[in-house]
């Protein structure tokens, strides 16, 4: 219904073309190309070229450089290429190896900097004590240790206040605490263990540095300047570098990603001989595009085949819905892609999905509310479920409309349809007892005409599959449907009295015989492809068919009455808005109601707006889904 219609192509060529016609078929970006080892597994003498990609280390080798520099090199386009792979090789080691000189140097310079700016803010910490740097640390009985450690490390100072040493805390900054603690050396190991795990990170002052603080304030400020003027001149040479280069890099860079798709492409390269052969599958609007690029090759042979051509594989799907229908492929996926030869459940499930959820969310207020919403999200989010959101919101304000019902209120609409339409009343009356009885039996009969229509659907599709034991015999086929429709007949005739199908011969000719054919429905299958119709004992064959057609009949009856939960969530629906307009009558003032009416509105509208939709689509997966759709496609997938 909304697959799109698919060619199988076959490209031939001698070995010595391999790259003139992998150059042209890379840029096919509207192909489904077939991997070689579903040919080569299966043939004997057929090989492969799919081999390790030379590519990849020079390409890895401009990422690394480009990671070290913080710098994208922009790839040229390229669509045809001549190239030396050890040319390229050697130019982008050797460009890479000059920069990793001055890289490696910016990042030694860098950390001296912060070396030299740490030590400059555990000088100035230090500045008010009168007493030289070199007397401090070169105290013979004392070590002293300058650094800063974690406020909550501080904290548990406390446990270690019997420990032989002296702590001073300078200053804290964001989570850490600036500080210097004194400890004997005797005791020196210890402490600094301790303090070790403390997360206590030691600043160590350069050699350089003597004299009073102020004095090692001035030497540091230097010597960072000198360091930052470096680092400068660094990124400077850095920079030149990549700007005398970047325009080579940029075509090798490009040249490296074409070839990268090139080698890639080789896993679909079926050898043979001194031939190969590409095969793969094309939209047929697209397939005489395979002949006018490659049938003007020399030595090149183009084939168009019809997409089952080759039994050894399988098509794939490509799905091309309506603009209403797209967003419900999600859910669809969720189940499983439909094979080429089955139908599209996209449409009918986005049908059906939006009746159903309309039905038992109906609302108009609720309904324009939601697709409001649904039409917010998607304009920021471009996702499906936005987009289902607003269809399926619009037509649960269709059948809110119906029941007469806005924001939960069963009469606000009413005069619409007796002065406006001329009408008596509103069509459809959810909250009247009398209805309530109809309301059910509709929906269990809404459920009959779908699953009657799966039924159909599953024959359409065994039908051109072509297969006749599916179409016939199954309880999904014909049999199966002339049993569920007799069934449904004798029971609406039963409660209706008007009239009676149920007799000797139309028991046997619908009961007894669709049974009888669903249980020898595989032996039949096996006869009809030309093997033994009970490959094993016929015992164990009754046995197992016997509670198979428990199961089948049992089906029939839980699927149709599954559908009663429609008519239940229209009532509830009805019935959770009662309470809130009972809870509006009880809050008293305005404020109040008005509270309750719009917490109470969104509430019902989130619960039961997500309850509906997970029933929605269990109905469609396990009543709908599980009669006509198997779920095993394969995506037509392009080149990555």
């Amino acid at each position: 219904m909304a697959i799109s219609k698919l060619k199988l192509f076959r490209i031939t060529s001698n070995k010595a073309d391999l790259d003139l016609i992998l150059e042209r078929f890379v840029n096919l970006e509207w192909v489904h190309p077939v991997e070689a080892n579903q040919f080569v597994d299966q043939v004997h003498g057929l090989t492969s070229f799919e081999s390790n990609n030379p590519c990849n280390r020079i390409y890895k080798e401009i990422k690394d450089l480009e990671k070290e520099n913080n710098f994208e090199i922009p790839a040229v386009e390229i669509s045809t290429l001549n190239y030396s792979l050890d040319r390229m090789s050697d130019y982008v080691f050797t460009t890479h190896e000059k920069l990793q000189k001055f890289t490696q140097h910016r990042k030694e310079t860098e950390i001296l900097i912060k070396k030299y700016e740490d030590a400059l803010t555990q000088i100035k910490n230090i500045e008010n004590l009168d007493i030289s740097l070199d007397d401090l640390f070169s105290v013979e009985y004392i070590s002293a240790r300058v650094g800063r450690m974690p406020l909550d490390s501080v904290e548990r100072l406390k446990y270690y206040e019997n420990k032989p040493f002296i702590f001073k805390s300078f200053h804290e900054e964001k989570n850490y605490c600036w500080c210097m603690y004194l400890a004997t050396n005797k005791y020196e190991r210890e402490i600094d263990n301790i303090f070790s795990s403390l997360f206590f990170k030691r600043i160590h002052i350069p050699d350089f540095v003597h004299g009073t603080p102020e004095s090692a304030q001035v030497s540091l400020s230097m010597e960072i300047k000198v360091a930052t003027d470096s680092l400068k001149e660094i990124q400077a040479e850095i920079d030149k570098t990549l700007n005398e280069n970047i325009e080579h890099l940029s075509l090798v860079k490009g040249k490296l990603k074409f070839l990268n798709k090139m080698f890639d492409a080789r896993k679909y390269v079926v050898g043979l001989g001194d031939k190969f052969n590409i095969t793969g599958y094309v939209e047929s609007k697209n397939a005489k595009y395979i002949e006018e690029i490659f049938g003007v090759l020399e030595n090149t042979d183009v084939e168009i085949m019809p997409p089952d051509a080759d039994k050894r594989i399988k098509p794939p799907t490509k799905l091309k819905n309506s603009w209403f229908s797209k967003p419900f492929g999600s859910f669809v996926h969720m189940y499983g892609l439909p094979g080429y030869f089955d139908i599209d459940p996209t449409p009918i499930l986005a049908i059906t999905y939006s009746i159903l959820f309309g039905m038992m969310f109906g609302d108009l207020g609720q309904g324009l509310l939601l697709a409001l919403f649904g039409w917010i999200v998607y304009k920021k989010t471009k996702k499906d479920i936005a987009a289902v959101a607003i269809r399926i919101g619009l037509v649960s304000a269709i059948f809110g409309f119906l029941y007469g019902s806005f924001f939960g209120n069963e009469e606000i609409l009413t005069p619409i349809f007796t002065n406006v339409f001329g009408l008596g009343g509103k069509p459809i009356h959810v909250m009247d007892p009398d209805f309530t009885m109809t309301l059910l039996i509709g929906t269990v009969g809404l459920g009959s005409v779908l699953i009657v229509c799966s039924m159909l659907l599953n024959m359409i599709t065994s039908f051109r599959k072509k297969k006749l034991a599916e179409l016939f015999f199954s309880h999904n086929g014909l049999a199966g449907m002339l049993f569920y429709l007799f069934i449904i007949l004798m029971v609406v005739g039963s409660i209706t009295g008007s009239f009676d199908i149920v007799n000797p011969f139309t028991i046997v000719l619908f009961i007894v015989i669709p049974l009888l054919l669903i249980v020898f429905k595989h032996p039949f299958d096996r006869l009809i492809n030309g093997k033994k119709m009970f490959p094993e004992k016929i015992g164990g064959f009754i046995i197992e068919a016997f509670f198979e057609l428990f199961e089948v009949i049992l089906s029939y009856i839980t699927n149709t009455m599954s559908f009663l939960r429609v008519g239940g969530f229209v009532l509830s629906h009805a019935g959770m808005m009662l309470v809130v307009y009972t809870l509006m009558g009880m809050s008293g003032n305005l404020i109040g109601q008005s509270l309750v009416f719009v917490i109470g509105n969104l509430f019902v509208m989130g619960l039961e707006g997500l309850i509906v939709g997970i029933q929605v689509l269990r109905l469609e997966f396990y009543e709908m889904f599980s009669r006509y759709f198997e779920g095993n496609g394969i995506p037509f997938k392009t080149f990555e």
